[in-house]
Order: C-alpha cells, then sequence, then structure tokens
C-alpha cells in the first residue's frame, strides 16, 4: 500500500451533510479539482456592501517554501488578477492578520445520469470548496514564483516557451494573492442512472424511457494561429492539447460505468 492520504480534517463548516457518502476529505483529490479547473470562483464579503462577492479567477495549488511538495500535501493557494481589482485591495488591506476569509469553488460535470423518472436524473460531477485566508503577495521572489506556477497551470511549460523576463510595467499590473487553507472538501459523483423499485418493475416504463449517461467532457480544439504567429505548434502544446483531450474523455467515461481511476 502506498504512502496515507492526508484529509482536511471534519468540521461544522467543511463536512458534507446530504448525500455524505459522496463526500471526500483527501488533500490529494481536492487540490487535483482545484489544479484541473480552467476557474475557479472566488466568494468574499465587502464590509460596505449588503451582499457577497463572487468573482471568476485563475488559480493554483502550490508551495513557495517547499516547490517539489505533492499534490497530496498542506498546500497553498496562489490567485491571479488585476493589481488593483477590489479582491486586491482587500486582501492587501485585510485587518485580521490571518488575512481576508474566503471560499473557493472548482467543480467540473463528467455526465448527465438520465432515468426513468425526472426526479432521478442526476449529474456526475467532481466539486470541491476550500475555506482561508486570503494575503497579498508582497516578496518579488515569491511572487514570480506564483506567476511561473499559475502559467504553467493554464499550459504546462508555458512560462519558459514566452518572452521573459516580465516587464516592469506588467509586474507592477498584476497581483498575486496567496490563500492559506484552514479547510476543504469535495463531492464527487459516478455512475448510471438509479430508480424507485416500482418504476423498476414496470416493464412498460422501461420499454418506453431511455435511460443512461452522456457523458461530458472539455476538449481542446486544432491550435489557431495568431494574426503575427511566425512559428509551428510547439511540441509543449500539442502534448498537452493530446493529452488533456485523452484525459477528460476517459475520466468521462469512468465515471459513467463507475470504474475508480
Amino acid at each position: 500500500m502506498g504512502r496515507f492520504d492526508l484529509e482536511y480534517p471534519k468540521d461544522a463548516i467543511n463536512t458534507v451533510k446530504r448525500e455524505n457518502d459522496r463526500g471526500v476529505y483527501a488533500l490529494k483529490t481536492i487540490h487535483h479539482i482545484i489544479n484541473t479547473c480552467q476557474i475557479l470562483h472566488v466568494s468574499f464579503n465587502i464590509p460596505t456592501q449588503s451582499f457577497p462577492v463572487i468573482l471568476p479567477m485563475i488559480g493554483q495549488m502550490g508551495s513557495f517554501d517547499r516547490p517539489s511538495a505533492d499534490i497530496g500535501d498542506p498546500l497553498d493557494l496562489y490567485l491571479h488578477g488585476y493589481v488593483s481589482n477590489r479582491i486586491m485591495n482587500l486582501g492587501r488591506s485585510a485587518s485580521d492578520e490571518k488575512g481576508m476569509p474566503v471560499c473557493v469553488a472548482a467543480s467540473h460535470v463528467d455526465g448527465l445520469v438520465l432515468a426513468l423518472s425526472t426526479f432521478h436524473h442526476s449529474y456526475n460531477y467532481r466539486s470541491t470548496v476550500l475555506f482561508g485566508h486570503a494575503v497579498l503577495v508582497e516578496d518579488e521572489e515569491e511572487r514570480m514564483y506564483a506567476m511561473e506556477l499559475i502559467t504553467n497551470s493554464v499550459v504546462p511549460d508555458r512560462w519558459r516557451h514566452t518572452r521573459l523576463p516580465p516587464t516592469k510595467a506588467e509586474l507592477q499590473s498584476t497581483g498575486i494573492l496567496k490563500v492559506k487553507i484552514a479547510s476543504g472538501s469535495a463531492k464527487i459523483n459516478t455512475g448510471g442512472p438509479s430508480d424507485d423499485k416500482k418504476d423498476m418493475e414496470d416493464e412498460s416504463i422501461k420499454d418506453q424511457v431511455w435511460t443512461g449517461v452522456l457523458p461530458i467532457h472539455a476538449t481542446m480544439g486544432e491550435p489557431l494561429p495568431g494574426p503575427y504567429n511566425r512559428v509551428g505548434v510547439p511540441d509543449h502544446i500539442a502534448e498537452f492539447s493530446k493529452d488533456f483531450n485523452d484525459d477528460n474523455q476517459q475520466y468521462a467515461l469512468n465515471a459513467a460505468r463507475d470504474l475508480k481511476k
């Protein structure tokens, strides 16, 4: 048996209550969902406003102090944004020394589960919520680490295949938030439809209604060169596109068949 999987401790905040058998607390699983989601939704409160705010952001789990840390280790979440947007300003001015409280959500839809009854339709999905405190990263070395980490989360190895180093203006206009994670949990559903016993025993209904799963997976199309592009598609892009498509398709099919990866 391999290494023991670390878990976020269950508490009143992160414990999955409904369908709790779908709850997952393993750091490895939760961090993987975050790192493979192109958009993270970050929620926070502004003291002067009546409603919470939700912003779509780009982010990635990592450790500046331990860059080689495993995805299943305790990690921080780095978020990228324009230096003067609301969340960056709040992260800069947070009165609590721990930082500004935030919630971060990430979700993947892997299939549409169609049952005999509309009330038993469902999704195959992977979702997670992290709870933590966000602070603005001021240290220049850590900012550069986070920018490279986030860039390479968009396309692996992209950072070194771009024009470097960043200009002073680029660095000044970009803000990085670090979220120290306090707690988190995931909820995952896989498999096919499940119906009431009464419907399952009614042959006439089963003769009329299609049941099953429509797998869903994100797909990258063929790279389209920009108007001033002069080079062929580099290997790091072509290989990533193929791996992205293959992995997503295989997961969606496995989820529909309830095959554990």
